[in-house]
């Protein structure tokens, strides 16, 4: 099993002419099959790391589970790998008696690929039909103050992200009793999407559903599945350092989300739901 991190001998070559071997660290990959009552449902490219929340969370994105209590036993059971060592690229996820397994139809690309053919229409009902919890109903404000720090914090904790280069983050903001906010959970992965499935299976676990009063920052764009992802754990507002896709920012609309771009700590573009947003007078 690759670590979170690998050391590898790289060839620096520069434009002066310098050759120069030298040690480098690269972020681990390897595929994670997810099982369900023993049945494959579905395999991505993840950083290792976190697998069960991150199966959890992205079970719970595809409306299979809806609580923690939903999940009888999570586990490895992949067995032996070929190098004779034990092989963590398998989880298996046993549901409670009586909650009801995944459609055998269901096919992840669905979700996935922002080139699946679905159109927008259809993705977005398709999300509707998923939520248990409905469109997102939260009368919470941030100071923009509050929201213009969160890629600074996130980019402070992002651990793997300094010895690589090569991870992305998302970030889980929950509101302080002097109504700050502050980090809760942070989770790194090659996959963005993989990096907020791991937080909100952290969540489900730790904090339970919906996700009211808190934010999400992520590190790249805001993509329909991260939007996806954050609709259906209840969570009122998604701050990504990038831009959102034009159907991220429908869906964000359509389920009342607060959906930010391109917040860089002095300024951010607010796409959707502005009311969330308090921007507060400057003195002087």
């Amino acid at each position: 099993m690759t670590r979170v991190t690998q050391r590898r001998r790289v060839t620096r070559l520069s434009a002066d002419g310098g050759v120069r071997e030298r040690p480098d660290t690269l972020a681990g990959e390897e595929p994670l099959e997810i099982r369900v009552n023993g049945t494959s449902l579905s395999v991505t490219m993840r950083t290792p790391g976190n697998d069960f929340d991150m199966a959890v969370g992205f079970l719970h994105g595809e409306g299979v589970v809806s609580t923690w209590s939903d999940v009888q036993r999570i586990d490895y059971r992949s067995g032996i790998g070929a190098d004779g060592l034990r092989d963590y690229n398998v989880v298996n996820v046993e549901l409670v008696e009586g909650v009801p397994p995944p459609d055998a139809g269901l096919e992840r690309h669905v979700y996935t690929s922002s080139s699946c053919g679905v159109c927008g229409t259809a993705s977005i009902e398709a999300v509707k039909r998923t939520g248990v919890h409905g469109a997102i109903v939260d009368d919470t404000t941030f100071a923009l103050s509050q929201l213009l720090a969160l890629p600074g914090q996130l980019r402070e904790s992002q651990a793997v992200f300094d010895k690589t280069g090569g991870v992305h983050a998302a970030g889980l903001f929950v509101p302080t009793a002097d109504g700050g906010l502050e980090l809760a959970c942070l989770r790194e992965d090659v996959g963005r999407h993989n990096a907020v499935d791991k937080v909100i299976g952290w969540a489900l676990r730790e904090i339970g559903m919906p996700l009211r009063g808190t934010v999400i920052q992520v590190s790249g764009r805001a993509s329909f599945e991260l939007v996806q992802k954050s609709v259906l754990a209840g969570i009122p507002m998604l701050s990504a350092v990038s831009a959102p896709s034009s159907l991220a920012a429908d869906l964000a609309q359509e389920s009342g989300m607060t959906l930010i771009g391109f917040n860089r700590g002095t300024s951010l573009n607010v796409y959707t739901q502005t009311q969330r947003v308090r921007v507060e007078a400057v003195d002087g």
